[in-house]
């Protein structure tokens, strides 16, 4: 993703519920602060929620990096979220509807991809994962 940075970058770490909880609260702030309408604040918060619990309970916790960023004129907000934990061995499987490694309904990683305007993932096996999201303000 070629976006630059148009704020400073905060680092929310992951290692427990709680921090699930305040990383959801920052981005709902700053999501609101730049002017995002609700659909699109619970968008880029359901999309946090998501990968924030996958970092801390798949990965045995991380970090997530909030930067507001610009392209050209569009504003918006990039997520990166990483983790050190055992990585995802079958990506394009996890990428699925309906694949689950805990037992849950599979719609984690492939919803996710579906709620934001950008989505990377880099992940393999005893290498942890780093998942990058974007969601640009919309212009009325």
């Amino acid at each position: 993703m070629r976006v630059e940075p148009a704020g400073t970058p905060e680092t929310v770490t992951l290692t427990g519920t709680e921090d699930v909880v305040r990383a959801r609260h920052r981005v709902r702030d700053l999501a609101t602060e730049l002017g995002f309408d609700l659909v699109a604040q619970t968008r880029i918060v359901t999309a946090t929620s998501e990968l924030a619990r996958n970092t801390h309970l798949h990965g045995g916790g991380g970090s997530l990096t909030i930067t507001p960023v610009q392209d050209g004129r569009r504003r918006g907000l990039q997520l990166e979220f990483t983790d050190e934990g055992p990585g995802i061995p079958d990506l394009a499987a996890a990428l699925t509807d309906g694949w689950s490694s805990s037992g849950g309904l599979g719609l984690g990683l492939s919803g996710t991809k579906r709620l934001v305007d950008e989505f990377t993932i880099e992940s393999s096996p005893g290498q942890g994962t780093r998942v990058e999201v974007v969601q640009w303000l919309k212009r009325r």
